[in-house]
């Protein structure tokens, strides 16, 4: 290698994007730096499969590039062990490779961005570019979100559906209506647990990062199954995505919003698992969203619109919808807490060790896989810490440290508007509050559990029963006047006195003794 380059090029680890046009030509006098850093290991504390993944899918990425004949500096933590931070990487390798100039793509996260913008790099030159990737172009954003507003992401989808022409028929979505979500409800019956399909998983060798990990004193939570599981190049990810639309798409829709405990593939099911490789840019949105649409319109049938429909909403919809909030509203929308929740995260949440077994369930399935789909995300961790009360800034740590595919911009609005409803309303018109029976409805958590998911008071009632009327309660003047849920205080209302102060008694008990439930 030169001993000297004009330009220096940092690659983050979510930006693993090959079709760039950074490289679409090759130049000698160019520099492209990859590199594992302890302020990346160190802001959360993150599952060590996530570390892993983004460690592992770095060395490939580099191993890529080199191959292809680009000028590439991988360094691992031994390497930058002394570096303070990424700004200070830079500076040093700009110094040592006598760069005039170094250039960055747009970062995902907000305090990259403002690392990067504010470091004075002095006499070298500062360029940054677009990463490339989303659908809605960065400098677009402000055209579709403003600061502490709420824009309504079905609007948002369709505009979006439009303007890419997909699932459309002459500027009208195909089948006659945009939205097929009360298709996609389905609970998962007994028969149909035999044919779910088995995961595709990967062998992946992690054990030198493991190693250095170790070496370096590295805080890890959750557990590390070997070989690692998940894609860390783009080849991988593309056999992932052919696996899901030939395999799990016919049923994606109707089981998304599935739960059970009664399967081996039960932490998998019919979902895509595709969120890490599109989070570290190994594909593309379109990209996924044309495969799939694709193997709709060759499937004769075997894949129905309302399962596609559902699938490209998660990305086309929802996936561009969080990241414009995330960019409009921050850094505020870190610090907000509308409800005032201060409650400490129980200790089950880091073991998975308590008698709820839809948490029990759900948290020791993030443990294992770094992984949970949306509805245990949504309805089962972020539900409890809802009606508890959690502290946002603690929930947030917890979804942004266990999940491999947690990104601060596509997590926050996620945790901390749509689970908590802590930014009053900017990502959801309501709180997503649900007592047992949502539960039930949707899993066979509550067959086995030691509660009795139909009862509200006594000591074997289950804990979300009383805890949904003590949230509602405790947050009626808020509440009372939002029209999707107007009608659940006049419910109450019709309840008893003794009915009423029973179930606000238990509710009361269950929160001082939150860590024995």
């Amino acid at each position: 290698m030169s001993a000297s380059f004009s330009t220096l090029r940092f690659i983050l680890g979510d930006q693993l994007n090959a079709n760039h046009s950074w490289f679409k030509q090759n130049k000698d006098n160019i520099l492209y730096v990859i590199a594992e850093l302890r302020q990346e290991t160190d802001y959360a504390p993150h599952h060590i499969q996530k570390v892993c993944g983004f460690f592992a899918s770095m060395g490939q990425f580099a191993n890529a590039l080199k191959q292809a004949g680009f000028n590439v500096l991988h360094l691992t933590l031994d390497d930058t062990e002394h570096d303070a931070n990424l700004p200070h990487l830079i500076a040093r390798l700009c110094l040592q490779y006598q760069c005039k100039s170094i250039e960055y793509q747009q970062p995902d996260e907000y305090r990259l961005a403002q690392q990067l913008n504010e470091f004075d790099f002095t006499p070298i030159t500062k360029v940054c570019v677009d990463s490339e990737h989303f659908m809605l172009p960065f400098n677009e954003i402000s055209q579709y979100f403003k600061k502490d507003k709420h824009v309504t992401m079905e609007h948002f989808y369709r505009k979006m559906r439009k303007r890419f022409n997909l699932l459309m028929h002459e500027n009208e979505p195909l089948g006659g209506q945009w939205n097929f979500d009360a298709d996609n409800r389905v609970k998962l019956k007994k028969t149909d647990l035999a044919a779910i399909p088995a995961p595709l998983l990967f062998e992946i060798d992690v054990s030198d990062i493991k190693a250095r990990l170790v070496r370096h004193h590295v805080k890890t939570i959750g557990q590390l199954t070997e070989p690692f599981i998940w894609p860390v190049n783009r080849t991988q990810a593309k056999e992932l995505l052919a696996f899901f639309c030939q395999h799990l798409l016919p049923n994606f829709g109707r089981f998304q919003d599935a739960m059970t405990a009664n399967s081996e593939h039960s932490w998998s099911l019919y979902h895509s698992r595709l969120s890490f490789a599109i989070n570290c840019k190994m594909l593309h949105p379109l990209q996924v969203i044309q495969a799939a649409v694709s193997a709709y319109e060759q499937s004769d049938g075997l894949i129905n619109l309302a399962q596609v429909e559902g699938f490209v909403r998660q990305i086309l919809g929802w996936r561009e919808y969080v990241r414009g909030v995330y960019w409009t509203n921050m850094p505020d929308y870190k610090t907000y807490n509308t409800l005032d929740a201060k409650r400490d995260l129980p200790g089950y949440f880091w073991h998975g060790k308590t008698k709820m077994s839809c948490l029990h369930h759900a948290i020791s399935q993030s443990l294992n896989t770094a992984y949970a789909h949306h509805i245990q995300r949504l309805m089962v961790t972020g539900n409890f810490c809802l009606l508890t009360g959690i502290d946002p800034d603690q929930v947030d740590d917890w979804y942004l440290g266990i999940y491999i595919d947690a990104i601060e911009w596509v997590e926050l609005p996620n945790t901390r508007g749509m689970t908590q409803f802590a930014d009053n309303g900017i990502v959801a018109t309501k709180p997503y509050a649900a007592s047992g029976n949502y539960i039930n409805k949707m899993s066979d958590y509550c067959t086995d559990c030691h509660y009795q998911v139909k009862d509200k008071v006594g000591d074997n009632a289950c804990p979300l029963n009383s805890l949904y009327w003590q949230f509602m309660i405790q947050h009626r003047e808020r509440l009372e006047r939002n029209p999707r849920i107007g009608m659940i205080y006049r419910n109450w209302d019709k309840q008893s006195l003794q009915s009423q102060t029973e179930t606000l008694n238990r509710a009361k008990w269950c929160l001082d003794n939150i860590e024995q439930l």
